[in-house]
């Protein structure tokens, strides 16, 4: 049997194109700058201190930008798990009300039914027409699977 290619997949993860490899490059770059920085510095700022506080930097640096460009969403028949830079939170479904992506959104955000809004870095403006089409497939799915059953009596 064929597998489905990705783009059809309405299960396929959500996560950013651009965000992603701009984040991964920075992070290289900061760490490399850094080594590099602390191997050759010489003079009055080659203390010990100096070149360790610079390697923490890099390495602190670069943990955050491996952290956002690792954002992701994943999404089952059962709900979506966000992963954004600093938290990773599950929904069911039931739990969304509604998928906002206006023009002056910067990623997709999700109103629920306690009130309460998340954003979903997964899904950037930066990825242009791609963030359209994932945020109508985000939709299409909360529209499929949102409505809590009802109770019985």
């Amino acid at each position: 049997m064929a597998s489905v290619p990705r783009d059809t997949d309405p299960y396929a993860s959500f996560y950013p194109r651009w965000g992603r490899a701009v984040a991964l490059v920075l992070a290289a770059i900061l760490l490399g700058g850094c080594i590099i920085i602390a191997v050759v510095v010489e003079g009055p700022m080659a203390s010990a201190g100096n070149r360790a506080s610079l390697l923490g930097f890099g390495a602190f640096s670069a943990f955050l930008m491996w952290r956002l460009g690792g954002v992701r969403a994943d999404v089952n028949p059962q709900g979506i798990t966000i992963r954004n830079a600093g938290s990773t939170r599950r929904l069911d479904w039931a739990q969304i009300v509604a998928v906002r992506f206006s023009p002056d959104d910067a990623w997709v955000r999700l109103d629920l039914s306690d009130g309460d809004t998340v954003s979903v870095l997964a899904v950037q403006r930066a990825d242009g027409a791609r963030s359209e089409a994932q945020a109508r497939r985000l939709a299409a799915l909360v529209a499929a699977h949102g409505e809590a059953p009802e109770p019985r009596p």
